[in-house]
């Protein structure tokens, strides 16, 4: 089983940047995809981005495109959230999950099933990204 620690949260300014890191430790093959979601309190959780670990494709929710950047590095088998121009709006608990179920593209036809927690099987515990006004 592939189990994924998150790091990276805090308490930033809007307009400021972050840098999240999921480190997985297990099996992670050239079939997988490592994702980022993020819940806000009362809310349900929503897909930020995702990557296939791969070849690098990546795909992103409209609300992040342009200001958050999803990466990985095979050797550190790490994938990273690179997050600019954070507003209020970002303010949740951001979590790394992994699948093998969904392949990433980089084309529309990930709009179907990237995004869709439910195809992820393995989840991190979460780190709180808080951007203040």
């Amino acid at each position: 089983q592939v189990q994924l620690v998150e790091s990276g949260g805090g308490l930033v300014q809007t307009g400021g940047s972050l840098k999240l890191s999921c480190v997985t430790s297990g099996p992670t093959t050239g079939s997988d995809t490592m994702a980022w979601f993020r819940q806000a309190p009362g809310k349900e959780r929503l897909f930020v981005a995702a990557i296939n670990w791969r070849d690098g494709n990546t795909y992103y929710a409209d609300s992040v495109r342009g200001r958050f950047t999803i990466s990985r590095d095979k050797a550190k088998n790490t994938v990273y959230l690179q997050m600019i121009m954070l507003e209020p709006e970002d303010t949740a608990e951001y979590y790394c999950a992994q699948t093998r179920r969904v392949v990433v593209t980089g084309s529309h036809a990930d709009r179907r099933f990237v995004p869709q927690k439910s195809m992820y099987t393995n989840w991190g515990q979460g780190t709180q990204v808080t951007v203040s006004s």
